[in-house]
């Protein structure tokens, strides 16, 4: 046999044992452990649509399951969904393929398939986990923003869920530093959740980012799989950080997640009047690094992951200088005086309403001073306005 010849059995093959993994994934009764042990029992995933009903059932899947599979339905099920994928433009991972995480195959129950939006690639990368609450305080989001825009800066690829809250702002911080991004949804990759996220779901795959999801097309925002799929943000990084995070939340639950799989986690101190800062704080006291800056990250990467990225840095003609530079929220220009008594008047933790903030400053600067200082400092960022006309330094 030549070897083009070799080569074409070889990617039938190759396809053969996908299509069994997807239709493993497909028939009921059946998840990632299950999967794993059938596929291990029979040897190589594609033997699965050539043994009969007893050997099935041999592999130690239920009897119904084995039934599914031995009628032909699961094949059926597993061909349907992969051309639908291809027709949507996502792209299927396998434990089959080579490009399948390798951070995420060492986890006690890796997902059997992933489904994809955008660059396979990436999944491979260094990345950091950024979660948190759904409800951050001023505080939180500009910190999961500031510290993912500087280690998306460092090439750090940024993982969260795109939940409301901190996965937003964490995504968001990536995509303004030209880094990449990566989404884990508890959904289909065609089911943006929630809703008011399809802008940035568009944005993270138009910035080179990816969108994966262990469920297939169509799959509704079902309660029970967003702490499921925790376990795949911990997987595929090398540490987790935390910012804000109630005592009983999803956050513990990808923490934990990270600890189990001997993943580093990181944590940035809150308020302690603050309910949701119980979560870092008491990660704190269990031993993960307390985190104010992309630095306490960065110091504590593995040493071969620093010297890729430090290669990577280099070799894009990036110096450190620059770097800095362009990681720093604001340049060191100096304000002009009432802008800066503006500012010094506001708080990172706690909003101001314009009200307040007018009579505070009554004795120093008139209304209209405050106004034209409070859109000088929106457009130079370093103000937010929220909703109710309360505003807030940023970072």
């Amino acid at each position: 046999m030549g070897l083009s010849q070799q080569s074409a059995v070889k990617e039938i093959s190759q396809e053969q044992a996908r299509l069994a993994w997807m239709a493993l994934t497909l028939t009921p009764g059946l998840g990632p452990t299950r999967i794993a042990r059938a596929v291990k029992a029979l040897g190589a995933a594609e033997r699965l649509f050539e043994i009969s009903l007893t050997e099935l059932e041999a592999t130690g899947m239920p009897a119904q399951s084995a039934q599914f599979i031995f009628d032909g339905k699961a094949r059926e099920a597993a061909e349907n969904e992969m051309q639908r994928v291809a027709e949507a433009g996502g792209s299927i991972l396998t434990q089959a393929d080579e490009a399948y995480p390798e951070r995420l195959r060492e986890i006690y129950d890796p997902p059997s398939v992933l489904w994809i939006r955008g660059n396979v690639d990436l999944l491979a990368r260094p990345g950091i986990a950024v979660v948190g609450t759904r409800h951050p305080s001023p505080y939180g989001a500009g910190m999961a923003e500031m510290l993912s825009r500087d280690l998306a800066n460092r090439r750090l690829v940024i993982l969260s869920g795109m939940a409301r809250g901190v996965d937003t702002a964490a995504h968001k911080g990536a995509i303004e530093a030209g880094g990449k991004t990566v989404a884990v949804w508890g959904t289909g990759i065609d089911v943006i959740y929630p809703k008011e996220n399809k802008k940035l779901a568009e944005n993270i795959v138009a910035s080179g980012g990816t969108i994966v999801s262990e469920y297939p097309l169509g799959t509704f925002p079902a309660p029970q799989n967003f702490p499921i799929r925790n376990r795949i943000l911990s997987g595929m990084s090398i540490g987790v950080l935390v910012i804000e995070a109630a005592e009983y939340s999803g956050t513990r639950i990808t923490a934990r997640c990270a600890m189990e799989q001997n993943r580093d986690v990181y944590a940035v101190p809150g308020n302690v009047t603050n309910k949701n800062a119980w979560g870092p704080n008491t990660l704190i006291k269990q031993g993960a690094k307390l985190t104010a800056t992309w630095e306490d990250v960065w110091e504590d990467l593995p040493s071969q992951i620093r010297r890729q990225l430090e290669d990577e840095i280099g070799a894009s003609g990036e110096d450190e200088s620059k770097l800095a530079e362009s990681a720093s929220l604001f340049s060191n220009k100096p304000l002009p005086q009432h802008e800066q008594t503006v500012l010094d008047k506001l708080r990172h933790d706690e909003s101001m309403q314009l009200d307040d903030l007018i009579e505070g400053l009554e004795a120093e600067l008139g209304s209209a001073e405050i106004f034209t200082a409070l859109f000088e400092l929106e457009l130079a960022g370093r103000v937010r306005q929220l909703p109710g006309k309360n505003y807030v330094r940023s970072f």
